[in-house]
């Protein structure tokens, strides 16, 4: 196994995180609602306990984490009095406009969650005005947190008949509540959150979002396999020319640059033995398409008279066929261990590394080439 190849697939991982811009999403609430258990429950990391959180105004502090690309600003003092809650409002404004101001998207708001307790049963009309005067800037869901019971659900309705300036409205319990020993209400609505919120949010920040978010692990498998597809065309043609051999040099890194990608989406605590093992399982990226690369030059004697295009045709697919199989293997083993990482539980590098092995091989069974326009 060349290890320069698991040394370029963590050097490109970083690269990528780095290049990422960064999506800003502030979060509206009183004190005591839940917010630090959302925010710990919806990204990796334990963003609110293990973050930097830094002032940026009176009321408003932003969270941040290296290797995770997205920032949180949260604010605190809503519970005060009216003329408190006014200043409030004025700072977050200042805040959003000056930000806007700098003309650059990695500064933006990209999205506000106003959270509002599901059990308290009113929302004030300085809180109505408070998501009017905010919605007219940034997309706004309305988050109700800790919802359980029929009150919640009488709440909830209440406020969806209310017709409200924003984007969408999520009911949440963050984390498992437990009614009695025996009865316990399960978390719910994270995912629904995730999707409101991904579906407002500008193009270059979604890839962002992907990573930093742990609760909708098939919409990073999603996001993998649209992404993968360039990077199998793009082996495909270079594996469309005559000479057999001449083209590993230039797949390789087409491949290379696929993992770096998917290991980014997933967003996953970077690891050289994991990476080393996961390659070294399937004998390197390099040799895999090189026994491609052998098969097809051989075939190639045994037809006469074939073209050099029919040929490197035939180069081309198999070289779609193995990066395929790489991309697909690759991503369900990134879910399997975001899956275990997120829920705090650990799978050896050995058995992530036969896993990968087994999955790969047996897609090289089943994987048809992918078409390519």
């Amino acid at each position: 196994m060349d290890t320069n190849i698991v040394e370029e697939i963590f050097n490109k991982t970083r690269e990528d995180l780095k290049k990422m811009i960064p999506v800003n999403i502030m979060i509206i609430g009183k004190t005591g609602i839940g917010k630090s258990t959302l925010i710990n429950n919806i990204f990796r990391e334990n963003l609110a306990e293990t973050g930097i959180g830094r002032p940026v105004t009176q009321h408003l502090r932003k969270i941040s984490k290296e290797d995770v690309p997205i920032c949180l600003y949260d604010t605190k003092g809503l519970e005060l009095k009216p003329e408190v809650q006014e200043e409030i409002k004025d700072e977050i404004n200042n805040k959003i406009n000056e930000l806007y101001l700098k003309r650059n998207e990695k500064d933006y708001i990209h999205a506000i969650w106003y959270c509002i307790n599901a059990n308290s049963n009113r929302i004030e009309d300085l809180e109505i005005d408070l998501i009017n005067s905010f919605a007219s800037n940034v997309p706004v869901i309305l988050v109700l947190t800790q919802s359980y019971g029929k009150s919640a659900l009488v709440f909830q309705k209440q406020i969806e008949d209310m017709n409200l300036n924003v984007r969408g409205i999520q009911a949440v319990l963050a984390e498992p509540y437990e009614v009695t020993s025996d009865i316990v209400i399960p978390a719910h609505g994270l995912v629904g959150l995730v999707g409101k919120t991904y579906e407002v949010l500008p193009e270059g920040v979604r890839k962002s979002f992907i990573n930093a978010q742990k609760v909708d692990i098939d919409k990073k498998v999603k996001e993998a396999r649209n992404w993968s597809t360039g990077y199998i065309a793009g082996s495909f043609g270079a594996g469309f020319t005559p000479v057999p051999f001449a083209q590993a040099a230039v797949i390789v890194p087409i491949q290379i640059g696929m993992l770096a990608h998917i290991t980014t989406i997933f967003g996953i605590s970077l690891d050289k033995s994991l990476i080393s093992g996961i390659v070294g399982s399937i004998g390197g990226s390099g040799g895999a398409t090189f026994l491609g690369r052998y098969i097809v030059g051989n075939l190639l004697k045994f037809i006469p008279g074939l073209g050099t295009v029919a040929g490197g045709m035939i180069t081309g697919t198999v070289a779609s066929i193995l990066t395929t199989s790489l991309a697909m293997a690759y991503i369900e083993v990134m879910r399997k261990v975001a899956i275990a990482e997120y829920e705090g539980k650990s799978i050896s590098n050995q058995d992530i590394a036969n896993m990968m092995k087994n999955m790969y091989e047996e897609n090289l069974k089943t994987t048809k080439p992918v078409p390519v326009s």
